[in-house]
């Protein structure tokens, strides 16, 4: 309880690659079931990348159609436009995974972030002095085998327990992941 006998929220920031489904959610708030205080989720969602869209769409081209048309046809009305989309689409999946939560029973707040991902989780974590975090992502067996993937960087970064979460997976499937994968925390 606080000084003037209120409840305190427990707050946990969850870092998501893309909108959580229904089962998702229903399994993040699961965690917290029981826990004498409410509990936040501060939801952070990186606004997808505009210039990382073209760039794997350029790198999808072949040498061919790269030798076949010297200039590259993107025009600056083009650029805005994918610019455009990557907002809308973040802004859809943040709304989808603040709704699946709030489905589920949970009270949940969200943001879409353009800093880098580990800064604004750090920086969330700060802000609502986060008990813990969790990352949800999809597998990414080179990142992680690298540690360069979210949940390493925020672990060498944050004095807060992290877990990470394979999107799509429920626990058990997690558990019976390889090396890494799955279910994680310090």
């Amino acid at each position: 309880m606080s000084e003037n006998g209120t409840t305190e929220d427990y707050d946990v920031v969850l870092l998501v690659e893309q909108a959580l489904t229904p089962q998702d959610a229903a399994q993040v708030h699961s965690l917290h079931e029981g826990l004498d205080q409410p509990v936040t989720y501060h939801v952070l969602l990186p606004l997808e990348d505009a210039a990382a869209r073209i760039e794997s769409a350029m790198g999808s081209l072949t040498a061919g159609d790269m030798l076949a048309s010297p200039t590259m046809p993107m025009s600056e009305v083009d650029l805005e436009a994918v610019r455009k989309d990557c907002e809308e689409r973040s802004d859809s999946e943040l709304a989808r995974t603040l709704a699946a939560l709030r489905a589920s029973g949970a009270t949940a707040r969200g943001q879409v972030v353009v800093d880098p991902p580990i800064d604004a989780l750090a920086a969330k974590v700060a802000e609502v002095d986060g008990r813990e975090a969790i990352i949800l992502t999809r597998p990414h067996v080179v990142a992680e085998f690298f540690h360069l993937d979210w949940t390493s960087k925020a672990r060498r970064r944050l004095g807060v327990p992290i877990l990470h979460l394979l999107e799509h997976e429920n626990f058990d499937e997690q558990a019976e992941g390889y090396g890494d994968e799955g279910v994680t925390g310090i």
